[in-house]
């Protein structure tokens, strides 16, 4: 699994929107501003997780972006894998063979699950300071 600036955009987005939780939509220029990025990268991002379903989004003059899911649900694995798809963070470039794959690969693979078994149980609302 990678983690790109992208997705510690992402992650700071859920995290800001968790925070700031209402039925009121916040603009992409409020949330580009908080983070001091431009509204048209950030936009590419938050597409990404409209799409995962996490937030929702509306056009418009109050249009903007609102969390879909549950606060108290939303986990780092949900956010990445919005952003960066379901890929591992290694590749074996020796053996390419999956029936049998070596030791290097067995131990990265092994590596990758405990990170992402990490990822799951570790939720955003809980890095945000009441």
């Amino acid at each position: 699994m990678k983690h790109t600036k992208a997705t510690d955009y992402a992650l700071h987005t859920v995290a800001y929107l968790i925070e700031h939780s209402t039925d009121e939509n916040i603009s992409v220029h409020v949330l580009a501003k908080q983070f001091n990025v431009s509204p048209t990268y950030l936009s590419k991002i938050l597409t990404q997780l409209t799409k995962a379903g996490i937030i929702g989004s509306t056009s418009g003059v109050k249009g903007g972006y609102v969390l879909k899911w549950d606060p108290l649900e939303i986990t780092f694995f949900d956010v990445i894998l919005a952003i960066e798809g379901n890929t591992s963070f290694f590749t074996c470039a020796v053996h390419e063979d999956k029936e049998s794959p070596c030791g290097i690969r067995r131990v990265m693979a092994r590596t990758n699950q405990l990170m992402e078994d990490f990822l799951r149980q570790n939720k955003i609302v809980d890095t945000i300071e009441k």
